[in-house]
């Protein structure tokens, strides 16, 4: 919710109102002060394009000059027929003078490590919100591309560190340097020898969607987090499968799972928690009744899922309800 309230809050300092987006998006705006409330893609998808629509300006209007809308869609097609990785970093770095409106990125190659960095010099980022949605986008649509997760190494971000830092986890999944001179990502200089693998056909349904796929898709993860993860949603449609489970789908121990997962500061109780508690916000964002949403999540009662749901989010369902 905090990036929600970051553009709320940095729209209301111009003189704009964004309120009224906020109901068209079913984002209940007595959440916006509660830190660990948390949103659907869908939610956010719909506000985001809202925005766009009222600002007629892809950047929210936290730069000194608009950015037309359609200027995402012409990079990604520039950027989609390189042949690696490298080739889309350099285009990348390319856009500044030509798209004086967008941050400009620069890269630094070394032989072990890459580091890529965005200059938000003379722009309005009071929430820190265009900070986090450049590094976010990048990040994300780089993966879509090479069709893998970007591993990172570090991710810097120009400001003090948050008392919500763990969601970054969630974000990128990479050690965070706060309080930085910019906005960068450092990754391994052997990633940028990776082919393109998408095609245009492809890039027309990914637009169509976005920007639901840049914050739904965990982004190709590869951890062993990631990997159950992906075993476990398919719980959230048939029946969970036990620790036991899991460990047999990977071929590995469930110590050796316990163990993995707690050094990545996990577990397969605190993934299934999350699965839940996002199906949950889900579910309350459509409509669902709370003695649907509990059965169909397989709490025995109703008032189970409530005390579980206050518990993940420190609000009432009734507080996710559409009003």
């Amino acid at each position: 919710m905090r990036f929600v309230r970051a553009a709320v809050d940095g729209a209301a300092e111009r003189g704009i109102d964004l309120r009224p987006i906020l109901g068209r998006a079913a984002i209940p705006e007595a959440l916006l002060t509660d830190d660990r409330a948390r949103c659907t893609p869908e939610q956010v998808t719909t506000f985001v394009r809202e925005v766009w629509k009222l600002s007629a300006d892809e950047l929210f209007g936290l730069g000194s000059l608009p950015v037309p809308r359609g200027t995402f869609r012409l990079v990604c097609y520039a950027l989609i027929n390189s042949p690696d990785l490298r080739t889309v970093y350099e285009r990348l770095a390319e856009f500044g003078p030509a798209l004086p409106a967008l941050p400009p990125f620069t890269s630094s190659v070394g032989p072990e490590v890459t580091r890529l960095q965005v200059d938000l010099s003379g722009f309005a980022d009071p929430g820190h919100l265009l900070a986090d949605f450049m590094l976010l986008v990048v990040h994300r649509f780089t993966g879509w591309l090479i069709g893998q997760r970007v591993r990172l190494h570090v991710v810097e971000l120009p400001y003090p560190q948050p008392d919500n830092a763990e969601e970054y986890d969630l974000i990128f999944g990479a050690p965070l340097r706060f309080g930085a001179a910019h906005p960068a990502l450092e990754f391994d200089s052997a990633l940028l020898a990776l082919p393109i693998l998408r095609d245009e056909r492809e890039l027309d349904d990914y637009l169509k969607h976005s920007p639901a796929d840049l914050l739904g898709r965990r982004d190709y993860g590869t951890t062993l987090a990631d990997q159950v993860r992906g075993i476990l949603e398919r719980g959230l449609r048939g029946e969970w499968p036990s620790s036991d489970d899991v460990a047999q789908r990977l071929s590995i121990s469930p110590q050796h799972v316990r163990r993995r997962l707690r050094d990545e500061g996990t577990s397969v109780g605190a993934i299934k928690a999350e699965l839940l508690r996002d199906a949950a916000i889900a579910g309350l964002a459509r409509g669902v009744a709370v003695d649907e949403l509990s059965s169909r999540l397989g709490f025995s009662e109703a008032s189970a899922f409530r005390r579980a749901f206050k518990r993940w989010t420190g609000s009432t369902p009734a507080a996710y309800q559409p009003r």
